[in-house]
């Protein structure tokens, strides 16, 4: 069997590492990967944006199987192009992708279907979102959002009435996000915890995975601007199971139906990021993918067959799979380039791997890195690596993660000192 897994960050290193745990016998082909794919299977110089491309490949190389990893991809409409083509592929089509590829088409989705989430406005002009800031329309601090993809970098959270008007130029009229920021998504800020809850859904029926949750802020504490994610983890006490069971009634199935109705229904990982309060469970942003970091934290608990879904995603039938998830407690530490969100350099040597992934139970995902003539392993993109654990309890597998970062060395790197502290907070009280 022949699986072709499109894209080249942790996420996809993490599917093709859980594939090869199902199936050893498994010819994996990542396209266009990273170094931490080449250890498991071939990587095919292919762009992740580069459909005709990628269909070509997955002809040529008589690909039995598709799991695209990546957004952009899912938006521009892969799965249709490949499904067109008679290619099993796992993911939704772009139509249903929208729930992510415009968070104005998303906003509007929620109000539709009576799931809670922000209130909010959109605008596509800059002096139209300006007027209603000035005006007084949301209080401080607020949440501006740029419309279409923005590699997890396109929200901004303005603390003042200037800091946000300044965003609003930027993104509007600067085009800082490029065709993506043609539209602007004000909203009211929420307070609470963030969670992220992903489910495997073929249309109708819909598997839920185990929660988890990430930290995308750059700093400690939650400072700084915000990133595609510097950490996450996963453990049983996250959400409970009544906030499991609410989310999936209140936010999950009537998403899963809403798309249905609407004559798009979404066949994939349809992934909600939510905000814990005293109002309960609101929703912050849909994704049509797994998330990435929670993908390195939530793939590790997966005790039954990946391979097994992917194909039930592909076929449109989910109905006799009851994924099964074990206790364990799983942590990601991010290292990030220098530099990283903003401009960072390239091509810095990365030492220690090995050593990192002495330990039993620890593993590095590959994020942004490449291999040179040499064999030497360097960085290639802002989020360089994963280092994530597993453990019994969420203390052991902090300290695992990051005895296993401290086993890492690459110039400039920078990483959150403090992930998973909430949820270390939560199981001690």
């Amino acid at each position: 069997m022949k699986v072709l897994v499109v894209g080249s960050g942790g996420r996809e290193h993490t599917i093709a590492w859980k594939i090869y745990q199902d199936r050893k016998d498994v010819e994996l082909i990542c396209a266009p990967g990273n170094a931490g794919t080449a250890r498991l299977g071939t990587n095919a110089p292919v762009s992740a944006q580069d459909i005709d491309g990628l269909l070509g490949l997955a002809r040529s190389e008589q690909v039995d199987l598709t799991m695209v990893g990546p957004e952009a991809p899912l938006v521009e409409g892969i799965a249709d192009r490949f499904r067109e083509a008679g290619l099993a592929v796992a993911g939704p089509s772009a139509k249903a992708a929208r729930l992510e590829g415009s968070k104005a088409f998303a906003k509007d989705f929620m109000q539709r279907h009576g799931i809670l989430t922000a209130r909010y406005r959109v605008f596509g002009q800059a002096f139209e979102a300006e007027s209603s800031l000035r005006a007084g329309e949301f209080s401080f601090p607020v949440v501006l959002k740029a419309d279409g993809l923005a590699a997890g970098k396109g929200v901004i959270i303005c603390q003042d009435l200037t800091q946000a008007l300044d965003t609003v130029d930027v993104v509007m009229r600067q085009g800082r996000f490029g065709a993506a920021g043609t539209r602007l998504v004000v909203e009211e800020f929420l307070k609470g915890e963030e969670a992220s809850f992903m489910v495997f859904t073929d249309g109708s029926r819909i598997l839920p995975m185990v929660p988890s949750q990430d930290h995308k802020a750059a700093y400690d504490g939650d400072q700084g601007p915000n990133t595609g994610g510097m950490g996450a983890y996963s453990c049983p006490t996250v959400l409970s199971e009544r906030q499991q069971q609410e989310i999936l009634t209140q936010v999950m199935e009537p998403a899963v139906r809403g798309m249905a109705s609407e004559g798009c229904p979404f066949q994939g990982i349809l992934y909600a990021g939510l905000m814990l309060g005293a109002h309960g469970a609101r929703v912050l942003e849909f994704n049509a993918r797994f998330g990435d970091p929670e993908t390195q934290v939530v793939l590790p608990r997966l005790k039954s067959s990946l391979i097994e879904i992917l194909q039930g995603l592909a076929a449109g039938d989910l109905s006799g799979i009851r994924p099964q998830w074990d206790d364990d407690s799983v942590v990601c530490v991010v290292l990030a380039a220098p530099g990283y969100p903003g401009s960072y350099p390239k091509g810095l040597k990365i030492s220690g791997l090995d050593m990192a992934e002495e330990e039993s139970g620890t593993i590095v995902f590959h994020a942004g890195t490449s291999l040179d003539d040499q064999g030497n392993t360097l960085t290639s993109g802002g989020r360089v690596l994963g280092v994530t654990a597993r453990a019994g309890i969420l203390g052991s597998a902090i300290l695992k993660s990051y005895e296993g970062v401290n086993k890492i060395h690459f110039e400039g790197m920078h990483y959150r000192r403090d992930i998973a502290s909430k949820g270390l907070d939560r199981a001690q009280a």
